[in-house]
């Protein structure tokens, strides 16, 4: 007997693995043609175009460079020994935070939205008021488009107290209240 009809297995599997080389090599060479004749890989733009569109590709980064910072300035300014005006800004002013539902049963979602105008990016904490202490709660969401929004559930009953807190800057929202039950 010949050694192939010993082992058919073998023998398919190697055919199999040629047959595999064969097309992937085809598939290649194709791909390779057709972005040449398509002008994707970039040799086809010509003179003209390039001259006209006046840059060129470069992997030149620039040295960095200190900028000047500003303080900002405000309108009301306080007078020594007054008391700061109404008008600026408290932390639970700067994160503004609200919950769809009011009353839920344990364990459903409570939906909490806001905004965070200064806070492009920023990863909030989620906390809850837990016997007179605001605990970390184990959702955290990140600031996008000056918005934030997620959700929590508990199967604590009663009314839930929660806030949203910068983790970098450690300012916080505004309370929202939901009970549960």
């Amino acid at each position: 007997m010949s050694e192939s009809k010993d082992r058919p297995v073998l023998t398919g599997l190697v055919a199999l693995v040629a047959v595999a080389a064969v097309v992937g090599l085809l598939f290649g060479l194709a791909a390779l043609f057709g972005t040449k004749v398509l002008g994707l890989d970039g040799g086809g733009v010509d003179a003209s175009a390039e001259a006209t569109s006046g840059s060129e590709t470069t992997m030149y980064l620039p040295e960095p460079e200190p900028t000047e910072t500003t303080e900002p300035t405000t309108t009301a300014e306080a007078q020594p020994g007054q008391a700061p005006s109404s008008t600026e800004t408290t932390p639970a002013e700067q994160i503004s935070l609200s919950a769809s539902q009011v009353s839920v049963s344990p364990m459903q979602q409570i939906d909490l939205t806001g905004t965070y105008a200064q806070g492009e990016g920023a990863i909030l904490q989620v906390q809850r008021l837990e016997g007179g202490t605001w605990s970390d709660f184990p959702v955290t969401v990140s600031v996008s488009n000056q918005t934030f929004s997620t959700y929590v559930q508990t199967s604590q009953a009663g009314v839930n107290r929660f806030r949203v807190k910068d983790t970098d800057s450690d300012l916080t929202s505004n309370e929202v209240e939901v009970t549960v039950g």
